[in-house]
């Protein structure tokens, strides 16, 4: 079964807007590995506008599930949190500072020398390594070449075009499944997939061992109630 992340950054948005600890972050995390996710991710950034570097430290301790940490390797601040507490995986995002939201993946041919000294620390650590990536199979290669786990597929792209013709919208994202295959990397995805086409993504990616979701599912969350939402997810990845 592909593995369910609850991305719980916008957790932290709504407690961060008044400033005290409602709703308490850290049992929320809790309970969505109660409800049976498998993974926590978190991205913390620069500006702690949501998840707060403090909050990565208390979930490493409160959670028996994996914890998947985001972030841009650049910010020594983040490289240093991740070696303090070695989640179970670090997902490299090239994020600018002031990015309202991750939107495009790494150049593993331009950033092939800092990725691989990045992904080699990593491994020095035992912590597994995933590179955010857009839909393009070049970008494989020169990724088995420094030595990551996995790949994350962006997949903004896919959720945009899905309703309009999702057999083509799945097409470049099944071809740099298949080639991270044949590479022997794993693959994960993230970025607004959603109930609706969710089940339809999984069923056409190969290798596909992890999404992650927080947007789509937190807001779903409103109306479903958390327990529940996080059992949908679930049935749309068996």
């Amino acid at each position: 079964m592909t593995q369910l992340s609850v991305n719980i950054n916008k957790i932290a948005t709504l407690r961060n807007a008044r400033g005290r600890n409602v709703p308490d972050l850290i049992k929320c995390a809790v309970d969505i590995e109660k409800y049976g996710a498998h993974g926590i991710t978190v991205h913390p950034r620069p500006d702690e506008r949501h998840i707060r570097y403090s909050d990565v430290l208390e979930l490493k301790k409160a959670l028996s599930i994996e914890l998947n940490v985001e972030g841009n390797p650049k910010e020594k601040k983040f490289m240093d949190l991740v070696l303090k507490i070695k989640p179970t995986q670090v997902t490299l995002v090239p994020d600018a500072n002031n990015q309202l939201t991750s939107n495009h993946g790494w150049d593993t041919i331009k950033h092939a020398n800092f990725l691989k000294e990045i992904i080699t620390e990593l491994k020095n650590n035992n912590i597994r390594s995933s590179i955010f990536v857009n839909p393009e199979p070049r970008f494989i290669e020169p990724a088995a070449a420094i030595g990551v786990n996995r790949i994350e597929l962006y997949t903004e792209p896919f959720a945009k075009n899905y309703s309009i013709n999702k057999t083509q919208a799945i097409q470049p994202f099944f071809e740099i499944a298949k080639e991270a295959e044949r590479f022997n990397i794993g693959v994960n995805a993230g970025h607004d997939l959603s109930l609706d086409n969710l089940q339809f993504f999984k069923k056409n990616i190969p290798n596909l061992l992890e999404v992650s979701i927080g947007h789509a599912l937190i807001s779903d969350a409103l109306y479903f109630g958390l327990e529940n939402t996080v059992q949908m997810y679930l049935r749309q990845l068996q």
